[in-house]
């Protein structure tokens, strides 16, 4: 890749832990339909696909395993997370001060996330600031969502930056897909929601084991950037 100009970074499972506020949102729906509520940890394995397919994967382990209750459960789950989406939501250790590295050594930050636009700005606004992202880019209706790489290129072109320019970060075979769909240098992040093995199997060009490992990983004209 050439000298790096910008970072790409999923939500869920990369910037922060989101488990709990999905689960809350996704359990209280199981329980309206009568359905067992399934522990957080499963929604290591539910997430990663937008919030419709959490509730489509958790419905199938709690006693629906057709997915009957899904298209009428949507707007209900939809409505719960839009209640409390930053339930139990932080950041990830050391992950504030990457991106203030980041930012301070002149590379634009951005995210992209298959969850609800304005539940994406919410939590991310809400948790490091109003100034750490250039774009906060969620699921709209006009995006499909990842592994699409659509929202990839809406986010370059808001940058103005090239494929080549820029690096993606991510914790899932989903974002493993994305990343390479839109011709980006792909990071697997070990931290989030699934294991090495995943990210090894889809390809990740790189796979780190800590945030505070970005800032030396981003090069910028065959050097790593300052703190």
């Amino acid at each position: 890749m050439s000298r790096c100009r910008a970072c790409i970074f999923d939500l869920d499972g990369t910037l922060m832990k989101t488990q709990e506020s999905i689960a809350k949102a996704v359990n209280r729906t199981l329980s309206d339909f009568g359905l067992k509520e399934m522990p957080v940890v499963n929604f290591n394995f539910y997430a990663g696909d937008g919030l419709d397919k959490a509730l489509e994967r958790a419905l199938r382990d709690a006693g629906d395993p057709e997915a009957e209750h899904l298209q009428e459960g949507i707007p209900i789950c939809r409505g719960y997370f839009a209640e409390d989406p930053l339930y139990l939501v932080e950041p990830y250790p050391h992950m504030a001060e990457t991106l203030r590295i980041l930012k301070k050594n002149g590379i634009f930050t951005a995210v992209l996330t298959n969850k609800p636009y304005l539940q994406a700005i919410e939590v991310v606004e809400t948790i490091f600031g109003t100034d750490t992202f250039d774009v906060i880019q969620g699921q709209e209706p006009d995006i499909p969502r990842k592994p699409d790489p659509a929202g990839a290129f809406r986010v370059m072109k808001k940058l103005d930056v090239n494929p080549e320019d820029c690096m993606y970060f991510g914790d899932t075979k989903t974002d493993m897909k994305t990343g390479h769909a839109a011709g980006l240098f792909t990071v697997g992040v070990t931290w989030g929601f699934r294991p090495r093995t995943e990210l090894e199997e889809y390809h990740a060009d790189r796979i780190l084991d800590d945030p505070d490992q970005i800032p030396a990983a981003v090069l910028c004209g065959g050097e790593q950037i300052s703190s």
